[in-house]
């Protein structure tokens, strides 16, 4: 009994403690894969963040108006607030604010590039464009909105037998488009043996031969009828524009097809509608849209 006692409690030797050690350390390494096993079936792949890095707002937009998905959240964090989409659009713009000047210079400013072949096929035809001096208004603008008009697949290449290209000033061309003061206008028209006055004031725009004159009047206020309807002064820039240029392509006035149709754009829908829908293009829907002649 004292032998046993005193065996058991003797020191071991220094290779027995060795794979105690041993035991011990592999036990431990074991509780570690079992433990980060385990986290891993819990938080798998990179679709957690960490609170510091960077959330990407972009991916939570909505496309196609298609319900935006709950946004990942970071583990432990403070919840994300999801980014609020407005889907309130600009409200439409009927007339612009401020006075118009009623005279200019008399003289234009041309711009000085060229744009792109607008069509597909067809006989090509050269514009310049040009902005009155003391008008007020922006070249580039007015460039902008004058190749917007005429390149739009509705607009006069729609026939797929025209193609227009807009050229610098200096360059060979076969027509001009022309923001001018209502004063300028006038006279300009009345050369072209086109009278444009309402009530004894220039009031529409016109075509003379090799000129589209636009009446800055028109460009920045539309018309009442325009305005009263809820119709966009874009809708009757891009009417103007196409009306004009196609009376410099050999298209005369037309009338209302009938009420709560569709109006031409060769009818005089600056001066009314009579009861037809205002359209700012030749074509629709890919086909020539026309109204009986005037």
């Amino acid at each position: 009994m004292q032998n046993s006692l005193r065996n058991r409690f003797r020191p071991q030797p220094r290779s027995e403690r060795r794979y105690v050690v041993r035991l011990r350390s592999g036990l431990l390494a074991m509780l570690l894969l079992v433990l980060v096993g385990g986290a891993a079936l819990v938080v798998t792949g990179d679709t957690l963040r960490s609170p510091a890095e960077p959330t990407n707002h972009e991916a939570w937009l909505p496309a196609n108006n298609a319900p935006a998905p709950d946004p990942v959240l970071p583990a432990t964090s403070t919840p994300v607030p999801t980014p609020t989409v407005s889907s309130t659009p600009e409200p439409p713009l009927y007339q612009l604010p401020g006075p118009v000047p009623a005279s200019g210079k008399g003289s234009f400013d041309y711009a000085r590039t060229g744009g792109a072949v607008l069509g597909r096929a067809g006989r090509l035809l050269r514009y310049r464009v040009a902005v009155e001096h003391g008008s007020g208004e922006n070249l580039a603008e007015f460039t902008e909105a004058v190749d917007r008009a005429l390149g739009d697949p509705g607009s006069w290449i729609g026939s797929g037998q025209l193609r227009l290209q807009r050229v610098p000033d200096g360059a060979k061309y076969d027509f001009t488009v022309y923001l001018a003061t209502a004063g300028t206008a006038g006279r300009m028209c009345l050369a072209g043996s086109v009278d444009i006055r309402v009530n004894g004031k220039p009031y529409t725009s016109c075509r003379a031969p090799g000129k589209a004159i636009l009446n800055l009047d028109r460009w920045r206020r539309s018309v009442p009828h325009f305005v009263d309807a809820g119709i966009p002064l874009d809708v009757y820039r891009l009417y103007v524009v196409n009306h004009e240029v196609g009376h410099e392509l050999g298209h005369r006035h037309e009338r209302c097809p009938g009420t709560g149709r569709t109006a031409p754009v060769m009818m005089q829908q600056t001066l009314f509608l009579k009861g037809c829908a205002a359209n700012p293009w030749p074509y629709v829907k890919g086909k020539r849209y026309a109204g009986p002649p005037l």
